[in-house]
């Protein structure tokens, strides 16, 4: 077990270093929050429109809608603007908590990763690096390319995410190959 808990804990400053690299110094996600010079204009049309905290699908139809609604809809916005909104009403500048928590979570999935790899024993670096990148690649694939062709997302959306997908999850591959199978 205390191998299990120093690897895991190595393994999830590996992929919290890789994910703050990520965001920030390399800034593979810069796709993800363009700007616009309307952005002000923007945000007053929507705190003045919507009046609670949630992601929107515009246009789309109301609750309880007909399927035949729904279609009808769809048929209509053919070829015509659209938009996935997510608004809040109120910014909080607070990184420590998210950080924290992202931490926790990164710890989690790299002790279960362990967990998961050692169900036949301990296996072969190679086999923990490949273990490692597929969930890394399973996560990708469920997440965010999932959510690009259902919302057809600009390719720079998930790219900085694909890239992760490989680095996140070979690094801790790399580094769990070695500390689970060193004497």
């Amino acid at each position: 077990m205390k191998k299990w808990l120093i690897g895991s804990f190595v393994g999830a400053i590996l992929v919290f270093l890789w994910q703050f690299l990520s965001w920030t110094v390399l800034q593979l996600h810069l796709g993800e929050a363009k700007y616009t010079p309307v952005q002000k204009e923007i945000l007053n049309t929507l705190s003045t429109s919507l009046k609670e905290d949630g992601m929107y699908m515009l246009p789309t139809v109301p609750p309880g809608s007909s399927m035949e609604e729904g279609q009808k809809l769809g048929k209509e916005m053919n070829g015509q603007p659209w938009a996935t909104v997510i608004y809040r009403s109120a910014y909080k500048n607070d990184m420590v908590m998210p950080m924290i928590r992202g931490f926790l979570v990164d710890w989690f999935l790299v002790f279960t990763l362990i967990y998961i790899l050692t169900r036949g024993g301990t296996p072969t670096r190679i086999r923990t690096l490949a273990g490692s990148v597929a969930v890394g690649l399973f996560t990708f694939l469920a997440g965010p390319y999932t959510m690009h062709v259902w919302f057809q997302t600009l390719t720079e959306t998930y790219t900085g995410h694909l890239i992760d997908a490989f680095v996140t999850w070979g690094l801790a591959g790399i580094w769990l190959g070695w500390w689970l199978n060193r004497k």
